[in-house]
């Protein structure tokens, strides 16, 4: 009987032990779940911006880690702010070329974007009529795919052997079309850059390291209030 009685007691002991283990493991799997759940959802909130424009947004002639673009991620991430900023720059690009390259950018979302295309159009003495078309295609394609998404528009200027009445017609094209598509405007993206040597490469035109930094912080000025 003594010996009946020791075995129950065994099994008993031991049927509570695996259930005990059974528990543990299913504390530790749902904590685990948990876990990968909340980094799933922390990555699912993270937005985009698309900076979409010429070399100088692409960092021409620069590292990449250089170029303004890249800069404004740092300063997100060093404030810990969920957001990853996409560099959609390209050299030479004009406001042609950014209508028929813009539908293969939209499609990653786009929560806001920031327009810097014009300035080879100006440099090139292209019609400011035309100009103001392809970039107004632009900002209606971007409006149609993502009606939430908040919109920045850089302001650009040309030279003045551009001539007078070319040069202000220009400057006018980008506070002209944000205040028609209420857009967040950079009124000088080149502004403290622009015609400085000491900050500009040496084809005087495409700001250096330190002329990056100061382009940061003109776009970053406008920017932070959409964040």
């Amino acid at each position: 009987m003594l010996r009946k009685r020791l075995i129950g007691l065994f099994v008993l002991c031991f049927a509570l032990l695996s259930c005990g283990n059974q528990q543990s493991k299913s504390n530790t799997n749902k904590t685990l779940d948990s876990a990968d759940q909340k980094s799933a959802t922390v990555a699912q909130e993270k937005k985009n911006i698309l900076f979409f424009g010429t070399s100088l947004t692409a960092g021409y002639g620069l590292d990449p880690t250089e170029a303004y673009p890249a800069l404004i991620q740092n300063r997100i991430d060093s404030l810990k702010m969920p957001y990853e900023v996409i560099n959609g720059g390209l050299s030479g690009e004009t406001s042609a070329g950014g209508k028929g390259r813009i539908d293969w950018l939209l499609k990653q979302r786009v929560d806001i974007f920031v327009l810097e295309l014009g300035a080879n159009d100006g440099l090139r003495g292209l019609p400011v009529a035309q100009t103001i078309k392809n970039l107004q295609a632009i900002i209606d394609r971007v409006k149609a795919k993502y009606p939430d998404a908040k919109m920045v528009l850089a302001g650009m200027q040309v030279p003045p052997n551009m001539g007078a009445k070319y040069a202000s017609d220009f400057k006018n094209i980008f506070p002209d079309l944000a205040k028609k598509n209420q857009m967040a405007l950079i009124p000088f993206l080149l502004d403290k850059v622009g015609g400085i040597p000491k900050l500009n490469q040496a084809d005087g035109i495409h700001p250096t390291a330190e002329g990056d930094k100061i382009l940061a912080e003109n776009v970053w000025v406008v920017l932070k209030d959409l964040l």
